[in-house]
């Protein structure tokens, strides 16, 4: 009896025992998962970091598995078990750009590095930390933003009793906010606003906006990121003579006319209720009468009509003329204030890879493989150092090509790898693969081409430091650089990056083919500096 009580004392310490083990070791894997509780910001291209921690912090380097996933957990960002990520089950949109961050395993700190963030990235994660049959989760926020380009702001004409004036940007991730200012930060109200998501997500907005108060002076388009907390703004000068003006005539010549027509009416009533039976071939005589002096009239009224408005389009032009250092419109009438600037290319300065004409009046690649280096850049003969002058520069087989165009300080470096823009001496535009750009000191300023032109127009003004590029297929502006910073002379500028563009100078004067004879004798054994022959031009 004794010894039956002393077994069954030792089976129950043992069995506590076991349990007591047990309930430790079940007690010891639990814990909690913690994500950051503000959203993680990351801009477009660049990278995001998805942390997690675990408390107690403990090491995570030997836990079963850790996972992050979107809405669902087999849309798996990354895997890591058996101490190494797995690809298996992996989204194919993450591969190759995901990584796991393990500087901090030991003190239970892990976080997937998300590289070229993509705007379909934006969303929510859940990081997933299991270890036995134990497992707790975390929930995440990453907002993708991207900044897009500088608005480019014109003025596209009359409407509704006043200036309209459009904005165009592109590039911007979430949808930006848009805002119009007068000169005193008053907000304005747009008449329209746009918004396009291309294939990437990216959003394209174009705003406009009637301006009907002469009086406002300079407007503001203003592009909010509502994520980043930044924006970028471009402002346009708006001229008075722009706004339409009424004109005093045509109420007095309705009210004429509606007289005179129902005095005509009057009179012709009382003459056919007087002579209906014995005038009748004089009515009809009367009728075409009539009828001829109001043919003679109208077209009395056109005649006047079509001189007003000649008036008025001489005054409009008269106002632009009056103005035209601060407008960017009609680059027939700018041609009036600029002299075509005579020069050639300069073979001595040009790329072993580039082919200069006879006359050298163009420039193409000689071949188009591929090469160490892509500085296959011209500049002209002559350079400028005072004055306002212009050229034009036709191109040929633009499709597919890489090109910039511009002026240059005399002097840059242009031997070793370089970028085009202001603080090194360059005023340029040109085409990509991707489209348009303005090269400016913070980068590429994108572009808005309205038609692809086949022939730009610089024009330079040395005095006011205005270098400004003009769409001549039809006649619209580009960009300006406003305020350059001149020091010394500056030449016309020429690069070619890829593809079998031409540029052709088509704004030269031309020299008959006997005084060129004459010019190229009087200069035999010199290198010389010659005006081309005379050949059809694309200007006037």
């Amino acid at each position: 009896m004794e010894n039956g009580c002393k077994s069954s004392l030792f089976f129950s310490v043992s069995c506590l025992f076991v349990l007591t083990q047990l309930l430790s070791w079940v007690t010891a894997m639990e814990f909690l998962v913690f994500g950051p509780s503000d959203p993680i910001v990351a801009e477009l291209g660049g990278e995001a970091i998805l942390p997690c921690s675990v408390f107690p912090a403990m090491s995570v380097e030997n836990m079963e598995e850790l996972r992050w996933f979107r809405t669902r957990f087999s849309e798996a960002v990354l895997v890591y078990r058996d101490q190494e990520e797995q690809k298996e089950g992996q989204m194919p949109g993450y591969l190759q750009r995901t990584s796991l961050v393990k500087d901090h395993f030991h003190q239970g700190k892990a976080a997937v590095r998300i590289q070229d963030v993509q705007a379909s990235d934006s969303g929510i994660y859940i990081c997933h930390f299991k270890q036995g049959v134990f497992y707790e989760e975390a929930i995440l926020e990453l907002k993708v933003a991207a900044m897009g380009s500088v608005p480019e702001v014109y003025i596209k004409g009359p409407e509704d009793g006043g200036v309209s004036v459009v904005c165009l940007t592109s590039g911007w991730y979430p949808k930006p906010q848009v805002h119009w200012t007068d000169s005193r930060g008053e907000n304005l109200s747009a008449s329209s606003e746009t918004h396009l998501e291309n294939a990437e997500g990216l959003f394209s907005t174009e705003t406009s906006l009637v301006v009907r108060d002469s009086s406002v002076g300079n407007v503001t388009c203003s592009i909010f990121n509502p994520i980043l907390g930044q924006e970028k703004a471009m402002a346009m000068f708006i001229p008075e003579p722009f706004f339409p003006q009424a004109s005093p005539w045509k109420p007095a010549f309705l009210v004429t006319l509606t007289m005179m027509g129902l005095l005509v009416l009057g009179t012709s009533y009382l003459l056919r209720r007087e002579h209906s039976a014995r005038l009748k071939a004089q009515q009809e005589w009367g009728s075409l009468q009539r009828e001829k002096d109001e043919l003679q009239k109208t077209k009395e009224d056109a005649l006047r009509t079509t001189s007003t408005l000649r008036e008025e389009l001489d005054g409009r032009k008269a106002a632009y003329n009056a103005a035209w250092r601060k407008a960017q419109l009609y680059a027939d009438w700018r041609k009036e204030h600029f002299q075509a600037w005579t020069f050639t290319l300069d073979p001595a300065s040009a790329h072993h890879t580039l082919a200069i004409s006879q006359d050298r009046m163009s420039v193409t690649r000689k071949y188009t493989t591929m090469c160490l280096d892509d500085l296959f850049s011209v500049i002209g003969t002559g350079g400028i150092s005072s004055g306002r002058y212009y050229w034009e520069v036709k191109l040929t087989k633009r499709e597919g090509s890489k090109w910039i165009l511009g002026v240059c300080r005399e002097g840059v470096d242009r031997k070793d790898f370089y970028f085009e823009s202001p603080a090194k001496g360059f005023w340029t535009v040109g085409q990509s693969s991707s489209g348009y750009w303005a090269y400016i000191d913070s980068g590429r300023a994108s572009l808005s081409i309205r038609q692809a032109p086949q022939s730009v127009g610089v024009f330079v003004d040395y005095t006011e430091g205005d270098i400004s590029f003009y769409n001549m297929s039809d006649m619209s502006h580009i960009f300006s650089f406003h305020e350059a910073s001149f020091s010394g002379t500056v030449y016309p500028y020429f690069r070619i990056k890829s593809g079998n563009v031409s540029m052709i100078i088509s704004s030269m004067a031309c020299v008959s083919e006997g005084e060129r004879e004459e010019q190229e004798e009087g200069r035999e054994g010199e290198e010389s500096q010659f005006l081309p022959p005379c050949r059809n031009t694309l200007l006037p």
